[in-house]
């Protein structure tokens, strides 16, 4: 079977029924995966900020509760019941400094709206890879709800001397251990 393929870029989300991979990468984002068997329909969104009840229709799916209910909905609308959906919340890393001297970070604020969201729209986790000072890249496969994950560390990556007419080779951020999968 051929498969689709699909760079989700933050503050995006699709809901597809046709068989996809789906990447993208995290770090103080969350990407929340939904997916019914029964239905054959599979669904991510790269949220970016914890909240985004003021926010323009343009912008909604960068925001973390406004993403979640908005894929819970669309889920309903094809006939999917909030108990068929199994829902997996990746990400939340804190690599961003602290704003305005907060105790939390965007990440962790990213990972408090995301259990809470879905809690509150009666939706249950099956499996989550959360928190963490390394980034991720995450790979889902629309048609399994299957989700593979590689942590990044940036801080091992090279970036090429701009100034040099022989700069190193830009590497693939290296990641720690081997992908790992939430069936």
């Amino acid at each position: 079977m051929k498969l689709e393929r699909y760079f989700l870029k933050p503050g995006e989300l699709m809901i597809t029924e046709v068989p996809t991979t789906v990447t993208t990468v995290l770090g103080s984002c969350v990407a929340i995966t939904m997916f019914s068997e029964r239905c054959s329909v599979g669904g991510i969104c790269h949220a970016m900020l914890p909240q985004g009840s003021s926010a323009q229709p343009t912008e909604k799916f960068r925001y973390v509760d406004t993403s979640i209910l908005h894929m819970a909905q669309l889920f309903e609308t094809l006939g999917v019941k909030k108990s068929e959906i199994e829902t997996k919340v990746l990400g939340g890393a804190d690599v961003l400094d602290r704003a305005n001297g907060s105790s939390a970070s965007v990440g962790e604020q990213n990972i408090v709206a995301a259990l809470k969201t879905i809690k509150r729209a009666g939706l249950t986790i099956v499996a989550s890879d959360l928190g963490g000072d390394l980034g991720r890249k995450v790979i889902f496969y629309t048609h399994k709800g299957l989700v593979l994950v590689k942590r990044i560390d940036r801080r091992k990556v090279e970036v090429p001397d701009r100034t040099s007419t022989k700069a190193p080779a830009l590497l693939d951020a290296v990641a720690k251990g081997l992908p790992s999968a939430i069936p």
